[in-house]
């Protein structure tokens, strides 16, 4: 089995030093070398020729952020992003970054090894994987802005993970103020979820925030599950619809999971609904789009192409929960097109 070459660049001698020697024991990981600022990773980048880039965003000499936005075009490859809580995180994956990871405290001994064993080694496999040379799609202006009728008792659920949050964001900023109410889930961790919504609050016509237990999902409002440990569903209180978090295990690796909403939605509003699936590694939300659609639901995925990973939305067509396959830029257009048809 080929190794996946890995140049890790991080300015913290004790920090990169933990990082070699624990990537290292990974069998399908090699670190071929490590670089303390971006002139150095960018001679070691050409000498080394690494598969995988993790880069430290606090960086001497240059920023993480602006290494990346001037080495994306000259030498495509994935980079992952170390981070502390920062929306500079959501800056890297508009330059092209492939995912984040939260940095861990380093006095929280627990936190520390499990980025280390395994969560920074998962998203370095599934970095390896991901498409660089992806074409930026302009997306469709919606049409007419809105539906031809009033569509409060629709639901709009969307799921995504790796590469999600600019698929996630190039979707929902075409959706008009009136968008029917939506929820979303996107794999990140707690804390960045909040920043998130607040980004795309700032940068969409409809109303975005993190979701809070009792939010009713109601038109002009989308709802972003926190990252933690509660898993997000839909449930129907009176005539309204409402976002239930409660402390619940992971569901195909996940907290929130797609998974669980996408069944929380079939189950409560049937055919009242549209289901997006987006890029993402794995398979949640896959049988839970799958559900959706049995109930009558309408259901999209992302096609291949448009797709950093085309995992989850691979997985959920290969099953039969995909109705409508659009690249990203197609999406927001193609569920006003069903809304109309609603």
């Amino acid at each position: 089995m080929r190794q996946i070459k890995v140049l890790v660049v991080e300015d913290s001698l004790v920090f990169r030093e933990l990082l070699v020697a624990n990537l290292n024991k990974d069998p399908a990981i090699q670190v071929v070398a490590t670089a303390t600022d971006p002139y150095e990773a960018r001679d070691k980048i050409i000498r080394f020729k690494p598969d995988v880039m993790t880069l430290d965003i606090e960086l001497p000499k240059m920023s993480g952020l602006e290494f990346l936005r001037k080495l994306m075009p000259q030498y495509p490859m994935p980079v992952i992003v170390l981070s502390a809580l920062s929306e500079k995180v959501f800056d890297a994956m508009q330059a092209g970054a492939v995912d984040f990871v939260a940095k861990p405290v380093a006095t929280n001994q627990k936190e520390l090894e499990a980025f280390l064993v395994n969560e920074l080694p998962v998203k370095i496999k599934v970095a390896s994987t991901a498409k660089i040379s992806r074409i930026k799609q302009s997306a469709h202006v919606v049409e007419n802005k809105s539906a031809k009728k009033d569509n409060k008792d629709v639901i709009i659920a969307i799921g995504a993970s790796t590469g999600g949050t600019e698929a996630i964001a190039s979707v929902v900023k075409e959706f008009p103020a009136d968008v029917p109410g939506t929820v979303i889930v996107q794999h990140m961790p707690a804390g960045f979820t909040e920043m998130y919504a607040k980004r795309l609050d700032n940068q969409c016509k409809c109303r975005v925030k993190e979701a809070e237990n009792g939010d009713v999902v109601e038109q002009g409002l989308v709802l972003l599950a926190p990252g933690g440990d509660r898993q997000m569903s839909l449930v129907k209180v009176g005539g309204n619809y409402q976002v239930s978090l409660k402390k619940a295990p992971k569901v195909n690796g996940h907290c929130p999971s797609v998974d669980v909403l996408f069944d929380s939605v079939a189950k409560n509003v049937g055919r009242n609904a549209i289901g997006i699936i987006l890029t993402g590694m794995g398979g949640d939300g896959a049988k839970g789009l799958k559900a959706m659609r049995d109930a009558g639901a309408k259901t999209i995925g992302q096609d291949e192409a448009s797709c950093v990973v085309y995992g989850m939305p691979k997985v959920a067509y290969d099953i039969g929960a995909v109705q409508y396959q659009e690249k990203l830029g197609d999406i927001a257009k193609k569920t006003y097109s069903l809304l109309n048809q609603m």
